[in-house]
């Protein structure tokens, strides 16, 4: 019997994420938004400065009078929050501090160092000059102005713009909800003890991780123990619970106990794609459940590597799509240059765990580690990135470019 062909990684995450709608959107408070993916544009509901203010301490004066050497009357004082309430005559000048308005009449900040007070005047020992010192009203941003535009993920330092645009919440995307369900007569939970014919359950922390740090809200699901029965019972409780990605990993091969995919399908998911080709991450699978919920359904590999690297590629950008996230597309490489020769790849793409050994004019110099076996996390974990091959590219020397995938962090 002839085998199944390969679908192409690019035409499978396509594919995958030509499906992801936009999940609706919802108020968020400032204080929870941070990594929330703005559903709406942020418009500013006042200008800022809101007045012409000093951005040193110093004096406010007319550039005119300020000439070198001048004399000027310090008719009063100017401090954030507390402006000068009367407007600037010629030969005055206000005692201000950063922060403040600068007073009607001014055109200048002098700077302290730049002065000496002598009694109730200050002597000016360099020239002002028009408009120095001052941060223009507006010169932020203004109200009405759309500050920051829907699909971007807030970050610490858009939280402090938002709240200076007067807004206490926006409209953000809802976060995505994702399931994650295991399987594997052979696996048990850490700290039990296991026996050495078991394997402990580590990939939905790894997964789980991922989901989280591109925004979702993540539920273990458990463990289904290799019977149909039990593998149908528990994916159609998955099916049931308002998923939006419902995550299954092992079973996903073609096996005597490789039961996902026909207990998915039994189930009623649509399975788009099983098999891809890609190293590591062969035995993967995605679809869909039909309405209502209409959850999707990524069923990653049992080999903890390969589950891990598949959440990469594939969960991440969905996930990012459903909330609506700006510029996301296939696979979002980084330039980067070969420290060391690597053989030639077959008809697959190879995700190769590297080290950073260095930067050259700014690009990342990468290693390959020694070993690829998608079981060993001690190697995962000491990786800095994948290395990434495309299918039956030629061996290649160090110093020639190449591309990586950053990893999570």
């Amino acid at each position: 019997m002839a085998k199944t062909a390969l679908m192409p990684l690019e035409e499978a995450l396509e594919r995958l994420l030509s499906q992801a709608e936009v999940l609706p959107a919802e108020t968020v408070a400032l204080d929870a938004a941070l990594g929330r993916v703005l559903a709406a544009p942020v418009v500013a509901r006042r200008t800022t400065p809101g007045r012409d203010v000093s951005a040193m301490d110093g004096y406010a004066v007319r550039a005119a009078d300020a000439t070198q050497g001048a004399l000027l009357e310090v008719v009063g004082e100017s401090a954030a929050g507390r402006p000068y309430s009367g407007t600037l005559a010629p030969g005055q000048a206000v005692r201000l501090f950063t922060g403040a308005v600068v007073p009607d009449g001014a055109d200048a900040v002098v700077i302290q160092e730049d002065t000496a007070r002598e009694g109730a005047a200050v002597r000016i020992n360099e020239a002002a000059i028009a408009g120095r010192h001052i941060r223009k009203a507006g010169g932020d941003f203004r109200d009405g102005e759309t500050v920051l535009e829907a699909g971007h993920r807030l970050r610490a330092r858009d939280l402090a713009l938002v709240a200076a645009c007067d807004l206490a919440s926006v409209q953000a995307t809802r976060r995505p909800r994702v399931g994650l369900l295991s399987t594997g007569d052979e696996l048990v939970r850490p700290g039990l003890g296991a026996e050495a014919h078991q394997v402990i359950l580590s990939n939905i922390y790894a997964v789980g991780g991922v989901a989280r740090l591109a925004g979702a809200e993540v539920v273990d699901l458990g463990i289904l123990p290799d019977r149909m029965d039990d593998t149908r019972a528990g994916i159609r409780a998955a099916r049931d619970a308002g998923l939006d990605v419902l995550v299954t990993s092992g079973g996903a091969s073609v096996g005597d106990h490789d039961l996902v995919a026909p207990a998915l399908t039994a189930e009623g998911a649509a399975l788009a794609v099983h098999k891809i080709a890609l190293r590591p991450g062969k035995p993967l699978m995605f679809g869909r459940f039909p309405a209502p919920g209409s959850a999707h359904v990524l069923g990653l590999p049992g080999n903890p590597v390969s589950a891990y690297v598949c959440a990469l590629i594939f969960l991440r950008p969905l996930l990012r799509r459903l909330q609506g996230e700006a510029g996301v597309g296939g696979l979002e490489l980084v330039p980067a240059e070969l420290a060391a020769d690597v053989k030639a790849n077959d008809h697959r793409m190879d995700f190769m765990r590297a080290q950073i050994t260095g930067h050259r004019a700014g690009i990342p110099q990468v290693r390959p580690m020694p070993v690829q076996d998608s079981s060993m996390l001690s190697l995962l974990s000491r990786a800095d990135v994948l290395l990434v091959r495309g299918p039956n590219a030629p061996a290649a020397k160090a110093g020639e470019t190449c591309e990586i995938l950053p990893l999570e962090d």
